[in-house]
């Protein structure tokens, strides 16, 4: 029905790799691959096999669990977009972990996935959506780091110089230029 692989870490997976639920839910335990360092896997590709594996309003759902935390919901491929790389980003809720009771065995992190309806799922892929918001936040930060080093303070105002975002777009250019990862230690 589907595949999976996990860029840079794996040969494409079978489904029998999954733990399955149900006729339509299936479970991969993280400490199959990487143990406690789950978190260390930012990405997924899933892909159909077929496009004749599921009916045409269906898709299948990506959904993550930190150990400890809820499942929440990453990404779906369907028909009309068979293949997907998807932005893991790993629920993190370290109260819940308080809570375990001691000697009780750690929950593992997991990926399910499901068939669902596609009408039922959200529009947006909410783990790029979250993944663009991180990184527009450290982009900005980059910004105010460096226009603070020019900046002079006349009262309770900030005062730059007013070519400075032209300088910062400039610097920012060239280290992207010259260190193909730039770009990419910006995201977590």
């Amino acid at each position: 029905m589907f595949g999976v692989l996990f860029p840079n870490r794996s040969f494409p997976l079978a489904l029998s790799t999954f733990a399955q639920v149900d006729d339509h839910r299936w479970l991969l335990d993280m400490n199959y691959f990487v143990g406690e360092a789950y978190d260390q896997v930012k990405d997924m590709c899933i892909f159909l096999l077929s496009d004749q594996v599921i009916p045409a309003d269906k898709a299948l759902a990506v959904y993550v669990q930190s150990p400890g935390s809820a499942f929440e919901y990453r990404g779906a491929v369907h028909n009309a977009c068979p293949s997907a790389v998807i932005p893991l980003l790993w629920p993190t809720n370290p109260s819940q972990m308080l809570l375990m009771p001691p000697g009780s065995a750690p929950l593992t992190a997991q990926i399910g996935v499901s068939v669902e309806d596609v009408s039922s799922l959200p529009l947006l892929n909410l783990g790029q959506q979250k993944r663009v918001e991180e990184l527009a936040m450290k982009v900005g930060e980059n910004l105010f780091n460096f226009m603070q080093s020019f900046c002079t303070v006349e009262g309770d105002k900030l005062v730059v110089p007013m070519d400075i975002l032209n300088r910062w777009f400039k610097k920012f250019q060239d280290k992207a230029k010259l260190d193909p990862e730039y770009l990419n230690r910006f995201t977590l």
